[in-house]
């Protein structure tokens, strides 16, 4: 084989394991994914954002003891899932009283959809920091970025953020209606005798599965399967859906299962998306990436966070096997570039199978929220690469 004949080889051998292994750039500057991959998703034409903000909408506040505009500031990260066959949305909202990230109270929000991108809101929240037993937990930050995922009973089952502004936990909340919620407080609580009580923990992507074109909690080994965390991505499991073990080492460190990667979208941040997915390539975990200012791609926006997706090995869940090189989603409309989180984001936090589609919902700059749709049968290409 001559010198010619080897250059193109290894040329067309780059490119197609680039193509599908990990969802590099392609030759002709396009993204892929490869074929375990959701997406791409495409944002419906005029009807981003699909929640905004609203200053009219007031809430007695049990603690406060007064009336409160809950979602006048801001209205973002959103959980999602399906609900008298209709799509039900739980976003985080935040009001007026503090100034910049973190520094305002956080309730959430209940929005329904008969078709996925217009929606009805109820006028007052249906998850908030109250006068209960989880109050030095959640006061006065609130109740934050929630994740919903369903049994096939009906039980659905909530992982969000309580804040207090001294630490953030991973707590747990069931509900049979998405209105009226069991509060049980930190997930990691009892784990290893509450070693992991008092650590910082966020974002919990419980495993399900499609059955029956309804997407429901799936168990791996007899028992529930968590993927967690906002630097790292580690795991816990569970017997009965409210206490949660992490997975650790032999020396009783958590077992990370994949970490940043200086040089790529996610060096800073990989933090969990919505409810993972059992597949037959698979478990799918979709995720947020965060940019690194000084060590992330250069292509892309410091800071920016921009959604990434992993393949977990159907029978051990702690294995990876493959992971996007690209975001298949990063900002590109304008709400999604400039908001309270002026660097942009598009945060995923929920994801329903709907009318044989797949309803991404997501937070636009920590201000907003957009949808985004998979259609398996007609797929479009991920969001174009910078």
């Amino acid at each position: 084989m001559n010198n010619m004949k080897q250059s193109l080889l290894l040329i067309f051998i780059t490119t197609f394991i680039s193509c599908t292994s990990g969802g590099r750039q392609s030759e002709d500057g396009v993204g892929r994914l490869p074929d375990w991959a959701f997406g791409g998703f495409e944002r419906p034409e005029n009807v981003n954002p699909v929640i905004s903000p609203i200053d009219n909408t007031w809430f007695y506040c049990p603690l406060t003891e007064d009336s409160v505009a809950w979602e006048s500031n801001d209205t973002f990260n959103p959980a999602a899932t399906i609900y008298d066959e209709e799509i039900v949305v739980l976003y985080r909202a935040e009001d007026k009283s503090g100034i910049g990230i973190g520094r305002r109270t956080s309730r959430l929000g209940y929005a329904t959809s008969a078709d996925g991108v217009t929606f009805q809101r109820r006028s007052t929240p249906v998850f908030y920091p109250d006068n209960d037993s989880q109050k030095s937990l959640e006061w006065p930050g609130g109740c934050e970025d929630p994740r919903i995922a369903v049994t096939v009973d009906g039980l659905y089952v909530m992982m969000y953020t309580q804040w207090n502004r001294d630490i953030p936990r991973l707590a747990v909340a069931t509900s049979k209606d998405l209105v009226h919620w069991t509060k049980y407080g930190p997930a990691f609580a009892k784990a290893y005798d509450g070693k992991f009580y008092n650590m910082a923990c966020k974002s919990g992507s419980i495993l399900t599965e499609l059955i029956d074109g309804r997407q429901v909690i799936k168990k791996v080994g007899g028992k529930y399967f968590m993927y967690w965390g906002e630097e790292h991505v580690f795991a816990a499991t569970s017997e009965d859906l409210v206490n949660w073990t992490p997975i650790v080492n032999i020396d009783g460190s958590l077992k990370k299962l994949f970490s940043p990667r200086d040089g790529y979208f996610d060096s800073q941040l990989t933090e969990c998306g919505p409810p993972a997915i059992y597949t037959p390539k698979g478990i799918v975990l979709l995720y947020n990436g965060k940019n690194h200012s000084g060590k992330g791609d250069k292509r892309y926006t410091p800071n920016v966070y921009a959604a990434g997706q992993a393949l977990f090995d159907a029978n051990d869940p702690t294995h990876l096997i493959s992971r996007l090189d690209e975001p298949f989603f990063r900002p590109m409309d304008s709400f999604e570039k400039s908001g309270q989180y002026v660097d942009g984001t598009v945060f995923i936090e929920g994801m329903v199978y709907f009318k044989g589609k797949w309803y991404l919902y997501y937070g636009c700059a920590d201000s907003k929220v957009g949808v985004a749709v998979y259609d398996p049968k007609n797929p479009s290409l991920p969001d174009p690469l910078p």
